[in-house]
């Protein structure tokens, strides 16, 4: 058996190398006379992230640890499955047009919910819910990340507790996602809980939520971990699992250390370039691969003075050679990208990437002014060409890459500084993102399955109102992306989001670099964990067991 694992690890490793899903690995080690590993406890699971959440409420969370918590402890409209399927959660079925949950001019959708849910303190949770969370999410007092989507319902009628009719003021395609989780897409939250409140920003809920999912959070210890237990009130009944806790292990290489000595049970989407070479070494886990999507990033405060210029931005994208970074920091394992849009969506654009040009990036540079100065860095009416670039120091390949970026801009006459921060730091909602209080930032974003990008590119969605935190107002991206979100006709959303994204190559608010290629590794005991493309692999926590 220990031959034919070792056959199976080798052709996991080669597959790395030529596609993008598909291949699990499963590792045999000893067993108690239980059928269970020695580390295995049937009622605990420990997962592990190098993140921590944010803000518990969706409503004020940025961080994709936010998201993984989530599809514990709520329960949304809809959920995603591993493929990006909508699932029904709360409703009964996913509208259509077909079915007639969504009226042919596509201004009303109908949720029927199920009957008798109730929140983990017993009260009932049902339409009334969804429609409070509608109003917070409105609600100009409320510090919401994010309003594409609810800032287009009009009414949401109830005929009773178990339905709501949505009117729209104009065609959504993506309305369904708002429902689901992850960008806009946010749970009901509790009426009975937060509807007495003037504003919810600082509700003692977004630390200590009660549930509508699978899990009940017991407690929360800030930098190291959060513990749950198995929700009673769960309209689907009780977890197998008793016990969840999720542990935050900022360096990735102290969580892989951790998987090896089975001190953990699932590695939270953690796995980096370096380790995938690595997979082997670990017994008693399985592996799963598949091509995400999670797009890593460069994005551009456009309204710092120095990146204003779209010649700068432009030669920052052509002085740096994306594949060699991806060859030597990111190890060749993942997808160049040049879009935000996923490539195997069916909107997926036509987008050259940017050269790799050092002469032509000097030549743009000078045409904006910056001149050669004192030690090779460029100056322009006496200031030299110095930024920032921040990102979060969990991930090693992240701080790598920012060193070879200095490197490579150096060569340009730009000096880039390395200014970090903690992934909650840098994604809060005052944080210096979504602050603006930074030059380049070099991140990791997650796409929901609809390529809808509206929030993340219109200039109706600059911080404090959406998440379009380049702070570039184009009024042709503005245009198409909400033009490409207010049909259902595919053959012309394509064809917008095709100019949308040329716009944005144009412009440079970010260098799309490469679409994540992710590796999960779990506990071989573990049943039923099925790593998602989409969003968290913990969507279907409630079906896990031993």
């Amino acid at each position: 058996m220990a031959d034919r694992g070792t056959r199976i690890a080798a052709l996991c490793t080669l597959a790395a190398l030529f596609a993008a899903a598909g291949c699990t690995r499963v590792d045999t080690a000893a067993t108690t006379s239980g059928g269970l590993h020695p580390w295995t406890q049937p009622d605990r699971l420990r997962l592990a992230s190098t993140e921590e959440p944010d803000s518990l409420n969706k409503l004020f969370a940025n961080s994709d640890a936010s998201d993984q918590v989530a599809n514990l402890i709520s329960a949304p409209i809809f959920r995603y499955d591993d493929r990006g399927e909508y699932v029904p959660e709360m409703a009964l079925t996913v509208p259509t047009l077909q079915n007639g949950g969504i009226s042919r001019d596509g201004k009303t959708v109908t949720l029927h919910l199920r009957h008798g849910m109730q929140w983990s303190d017993g009260a009932p949770l049902d339409a009334r819910d969804l429609r409070f969370t509608w109003q917070a999410v409105m609600n100009p007092r409320n510090n919401t990340r994010l309003r594409a989507g609810w800032d287009d319902i009009t009414a949401m009628v109830l005929p009773d507790n178990d339905t709501a009719i949505v009117h729209l003021r104009a065609p959504y395609a993506a309305i369904l996602g708002i429902f689901a989780l992850g960008g806009a897409g946010y749970p009901p939250l509790p009426a009975h809980v937060l509807a007495g409140l003037a504003d919810i920003n600082h509700a003692p809920f977004n630390e200590h939520p009660i549930s509508s999912g699978p899990y009940v959070l017991t407690r929360w210890n800030h930098g190291a971990s959060l513990e749950f237990d198995a929700n009673p009130k769960y309209w689907r009944g009780k977890p197998a699992i008793a016990h969840l806790i999720y542990e935050i292990i900022p360096s990735a290489d102290t969580l892989f250390n951790a998987l090896q000595t089975h001190e953990v049970d699932v590695d939270v989407d953690s796995i980096t370039e370096t380790q995938i070479g690595r997979l082997n070494v670990l017994t008693g886990f399985s592996t799963q691969k598949r091509l995400t999507a999670n797009y890593r990033h460069i994005t551009f405060n456009t309204r710092k003075p120095a990146l204003s210029d779209v010649r700068v931005r432009r030669a920052i994208a052509e002085a740096v050679d994306w594949n060699r970074m991806n060859a030597t920091v990111f190890h060749g394992f993942n997808q160049i990208a040049t879009s935000d849009i996923m490539p195997t969506s069916w909107a997926a654009p036509n987008i050259p990437p940017y050269p790799y040009d050092l002469v032509a990036a000097k030549q743009l540079l000078a045409g904006a002014g910056w001149l050669p100065g004192p030690g090779g860095i460029r100056r322009r009416n006496g200031e030299p060409l110095s930024i920032d670039i921040s990102t979060t120091p969990s991930k090693p390949a992240n701080v790598q890459a920012e060193v070879l970026m200095q490197q490579e801009l150096r060569a340009a006459g730009i000096e880039l500084r390395v200014k970090n921060y903690p992934t909650s730091l840098l994604f809060a909602q005052d944080g210096p993102l979504y602050g603006g209080r930074y030059d380049l930032s070099l991140t990791i974003d997650t796409n929901a399955p609809d390529p809808d990008n509206e929030g993340a590119w219109s200039g109706a969605f600059i911080p404090p109102h959406g998440a379009n935190t380049t702070f570039l107002n184009d009024p042709v991206i503005t245009e198409t992306s909400r033009l490409a979100a207010r049909t259902f006709d595919r053959t012309i959303r394509k064809q917008l989001y095709q100019r949308e994204e040329e716009r944005i190559h144009a412009l440079v608010p970010a260098v799309f670099m490469y679409w994540q290629i992710a590796y999960a590794a779990y506990n071989s005991d573990l049943k039923h964990y099925r790593a998602a493309q989409y969003l968290s692999s913990n969507w279907n926590a409630w079906e896990w067991s031993f």
